[in-house]
């Protein structure tokens, strides 16, 4: 029987408590890991400079697999003014089947003036059954930027799997200066309501992507420009109906209801091109680990 939800946020005591901070340097042209402290199951393969030494390219490594019931991970980054720094996944996440217990993981990343980070982990896999919150918070400041997605899939749909059982919650706040940016607060309860048209509508695949441009405010668009959305659209190469570009009041919004993770993340990436060329003038090359 499933735990109520006061039971299930005050449980804290089984799983893994892993916490990772990655701290970014930019020095004589060059973008470094000046700290990089992890406890497991969390750690940070070497630093790769496929772009050259002003982007630091790294990769998360969850050692043992995936999460579960009571797992409680902690993840810090912080990048130093002119930083650039590019952050992916080594593998596809994985939140398992809970006995009860809530799983959560804690991102909180602060990106100096100048600075962009480019947040791009690959897709997770929520199984049936699994309680899992995330909460991302991103700190800029006045001269940052910020480029990030989140790619989910709802149940091993290869196996036949649906997410009929469990609840998945996500926040991703992004403030300025302490100021808001963009507030994004997501819950899914797995039952019949995720067939309705207002939820999952029978898709097992959603993805968000968020461009926030440097100096982006509440009363700027930051630059992105009608065209810009209209040819953000075009690179979907599906259904139209299954995506959604906006402006922010900050920058780009690109969201997905689907079928295929494969399908988002080649259209992510598609997005994440065109905004790499207007407006950080270099051309992206992709983590090696993707490969």
């Amino acid at each position: 029987m499933l735990k109520s939800m006061n039971q299930i946020e005050h449980n804290s005591r089984s799983g893994w408590h892993g916490r990772l901070q990655l701290t970014y340097r930019h020095h004589l042209a060059k973008t470094q890991a000046i700290e990089h402290y992890g406890i497991a199951p969390l750690k940070v393969q070497r630093a790769f400079y496929p772009e050259g030494d002003a982007i630091c390219h790294n990769t998360i490594l969850h050692t043992a697999g995936g999460i579960v019931g009571g797992d409680r991970l902690q993840i810090a980054i912080d990048l130093q003014p002119e930083s650039r720094a590019v952050i992916t996944t080594a593998a596809a996440g994985k939140i398992y089947t809970s006995n009860g217990d809530l799983a959560a993981q804690t991102i909180v990343q602060n990106i100096g003036d100048n600075a962009c980070l480019e947040w791009l982990p690959q897709e997770t896999i929520i199984f049936d059954g699994a309680i899992f919150h995330q909460h991302l918070r991103v700190n800029l400041a006045p001269t940052a930027s910020w480029l990030g997605w989140e790619i989910l899939r709802f149940g091993r749909t290869a196996r036949g799997e649906r997410f009929t059982n469990g609840i998945w919650k996500s926040a991703t706040e992004i403030y300025r200066q302490g100021d808001p940016v963009w507030i994004d607060r997501q819950l899914l309860v797995g039952d019949e309501t995720i067939d309705r048209a207002n939820s999952l509508a029978g898709y097992p695949s959603v993805g968000s992507l968020a461009w926030i441009a440097p100096g982006g405010s509440v009363t700027a668009d930051a630059g992105v420009s009608k065209d810009l959305v209209i040819n953000a659209r075009s690179l979907f190469t599906g259904e139209p109906s299954r995506i959604g570009v906006t402006r922010l009041s900050a920058g780009l919004l690109c969201r997905y209801r689907g079928d295929s993770t494969t399908e988002v993340r080649r259209w992510f990436t598609a997005v994440w091109h065109l905004l790499r060329s207007s407006f950080l003038n270099s051309p992206p090359i992709h983590p090696r680990v993707w490969q």
